[in-house]
C-alpha cells in the first residue's frame, strides 16, 4: 500500500530557455514542492527534466514549466510518463555534448 501516488515525468522543454536560470529556478521549485529527479540543457537549446513525486506536486512543477523563470520564453512543454526510480533529491547535472 502506498502513501502517496508517486509519479515519474520526463520533460522537455523549449524556447528560450537556456541563459535565463531556467535549471537553478527548476531545481529550487521542484525542491520547495518536495519533487527530485534532475534538469539539464540539451545541445539543440532545450532544457530536459526527470521529475518524481508526488502526483499533485509533480503537476504544479509541469504549470511551472510552462511558465519557466523571468526572462524565458517557454514555446513547448512536451512530457513523457515513465515509471518511478526512486531519486532521492533533484540536481542540475551537466549539458549534454554532442
Amino acid at each position: 500500500m502506498t502513501h502517496q501516488s508517486r509519479v515519474r515525468v520526463i520533460t522537455r522543454v523549449t524556447g528560450t530557455v537556456q541563459g535565463v536560470k531556467y535549471r537553478a529556478t527548476a531545481q529550487r521549485e521542484a525542491r520547495r514542492r518536495g519533487l527530485a529527479g534532475w534538469v539539464r540543457n540539451e545541445p539543440d537549446g532545450a532544457v530536459l527534466i526527470d521529475v518524481e513525486g508526488d502526483s499533485t506536486a509533480v503537476d504544479a512543477f509541469l504549470r511551472w514549466c510552462a511558465e519557466g523563470p523571468p526572462g524565458a520564453r517557454v514555446a513547448t512543454v512536451e512530457t513523457t510518463v515513465a515509471d518511478p526510480v526512486g531519486y532521492e533529491e533533484f540536481t542540475i547535472l551537466r549539458s549534454e555534448r554532442r
